[in-house]
């Protein structure tokens, strides 16, 4: 044995015979830890937690605790605290800013639906009673580290975002630069998997960035979303606003940047649950209504409209339907849904709204709805029901070509299955459209009964190729009847059952089987 072994050995056993309290202490290192640990909790925090909840709000950890069972969570950088130690105390920031405004782990959402090893996620929730959730040095190492995680096990994420965007008083950092070469934006934005954005309340500059690159995007209806807080906009010599003032819910949900608007945090998180479970797999536990019903939906009159909500409603299992952008590019409606527990997505056209012709803003929204579909490798079930593309000079004013080739675009890069179901009308471009670009294009194409095809909208169909016929009529009593018969010629040229005899779609079905010919094709198909 050497000596320096010898005197080593002797040294611990002299220690052993110590009963002073030492530097190094382990009973002491566990005090200060969970003294540590313990300011970041909300018991230790009342006054934080009672401004929140005098505002009838919830804290981080309370929307965290809904989100996912806690005992699932770990939690990541929970130490952490502003970068501030040349302003104050470790005491100060400890007890001032913990976590450093944003609870940062990894947990399992919806562990009562499905297994735990599909239902993982990363969850990142802004915390805005810690300097108003602002975005400083170690928030955004934090939010970059559990980024990296989700981005190398394919995990989908959650973010609350809340937030009054970049912090400037992160002191002990001035020396590294202005923050620009910072990686959370880019990282976020081009993160593979499922981005949900969850918001109340004010969300700024770079939180409102976060929220508007995330795929689903749900706000409470006293959100307010800019670009720029009061602060930056006063700055740029833009005058003084108050914050409730800049992008209201009540506006952005109108322009499409949320998807999913609800009254409140709770159910915010809810609808957090619900389409993230989408993504996470089939549900065993189902229920459908009478599928009998279906055919009441269409009123009698092609003419009339109807409401495709009640339509994809009474398909769908029983309070499945989710439907995102509801009050913007309303001619078409999007979302998700389940049939007998398996989730796919739906695009339909809404006949209450021009007609059912889809416009600018709907074939955006149905771009953007069906990219994030191949990427997500969601099947896709199309419900078609539209006299064609909305024409005329002012849709051509609102960009209309680009809009409606993104559309095509977009439909034609899918590889994921698509079903499409003819309701009624399906003329033109429009229709195409909904098809990702032909009628072949689907795994199935099929028809109600009531379906009808043309290569533009009968009526003007008849005017343009007769347009001679008519003008020679000598009364317009005989050039009425005369379109009404070269209108019915064409209608019965162009009903369901005559298209499918020409195999131009795959076959006309009853709308009580179309469920399962829905389930059929796509368990049929490549996945």
């Amino acid at each position: 044995m050497s000596q320096k072994t010898k005197n080593r050995q002797n040294n611990d056993a002299a220690g052993r015979g110590t009963q002073r309290t030492k530097v190094g202490d382990k009973d002491d290192a566990l005090s200060k830890f969970n003294s540590r640990r313990d300011k970041t909790l909300d018991q230790e925090r009342p006054a934080a937690v009672a401004r929140r909840h005098q505002q009838q709000l919830r804290t981080a950890r309370e929307n965290l605790a809904e989100l996912c069972e806690l005992d699932t969570f770990i939690e990541f950088g929970q130490l952490a605290v502003a970068a501030q130690r040349t302003r104050k105390t470790l005491d100060e920031l400890a007890e001032k800013t913990p976590a450093d405004g944003v609870i940062s782990g990894l947990g399992v959402i919806n562990a009562d639906l499905f297994q735990a090893d599909v239902a993982k996620a990363a969850i990142l929730v802004n915390d805005y009673t810690v300097l108003a959730a602002t975005q400083g040095y170690f928030h955004h190492k934090k939010i970059d580290r559990l980024l990296s995680v989700a981005h190398d096990n394919y995990l989908p994420v959650v973010m609350y975002s809340e937030g009054g965007g970049g912090r400037p008083g992160d002191t002990d950092v001035k020396a590294l630069g202005t923050g620009l070469a910072v990686t959370t934006f880019s990282a976020w934005a081009a993160l593979p998997t499922l981005k949900i954005s969850v918001n109340r309340g004010y969300c700024f500059a770079g939180n409102a960035v976060l929220f508007g690159c995330a795929d689903i995007k749900i706000a409470t209806r006293d959100s307010c979303i800019g670009m720029a807080g009061p602060a930056m906009i006063e700055g740029g010599g833009l005058g003084k606003h108050a914050p409730e003032t800049i992008g209201p819910a009540s506006e952005q949900s109108k322009l499409g940047v949320i998807d999913i608007l609800v009254d409140d945090e709770a159910q915010a998180t809810k609808m957090a649950k619900q389409v993230l479970g989408f993504f996470q797999g089939d549900l065993s536990d189902w229920s459908c209504s009478d599928q009998s019903l279906l055919w009441d939906v269409l009123p009698k009159d092609r003419r009339f409209s109807y409401d495709v909500g009640k339509l994809i409603n009474g398909l769908a299992d029983t309070g499945s339907f989710v439907e995102l952008q509801a009050e913007f590019g309303c001619a078409v409606v999007v979302g998700f849904l389940r049939i007998e527990g398996k989730p796919m997505a739906v695009i339909a056209n809404d006949t209450r709204v021009l007609g059912g012709a889809i416009d600018s803003d709907a074939a955006e929204k149905s771009a953007r709805f069906l990219q994030l579909c191949e990427r997500t490798r969601m099947p896709i079930l199309s419900l078609c029901d539209t006299p064609g593309f909305m024409v005329g000079p002012d849709s051509e004013k609102q960009g209309a070509v680009k809009a409606m080739a993104d559309m095509y675009i977009a439909g034609s890069k899918l590889t994921v299955p698509i079903v499409s179901i003819v309701i009624r009308k399906a003329y033109g471009l429009g229709a195409m459209a909904m098809v990702m670009g032909d009628f072949l294009r689907p795994i199935y194409s099929a028809a109600w009964p009531t379906g009808e095809f043309g290569g533009m909208g009968l009526e003007g169909a008849v005017n343009l190729g007769y347009k001679k016929e008519l003008d020679a009529a000598p009364t317009p009593e005989a050039r009425q009847e005369l379109f009404d018969n070269l209108l019915g010629e064409m209608y019965e040229q162009g009903l369901a059952a005559e298209v499918a005899s020409l195999t131009e779609i795959d076959a006309v079905i009853e709308p009580k089987d179309t469920r399962l010919v829905i389930l059929t094709a796509l368990a049929s198909a490549a996945q």
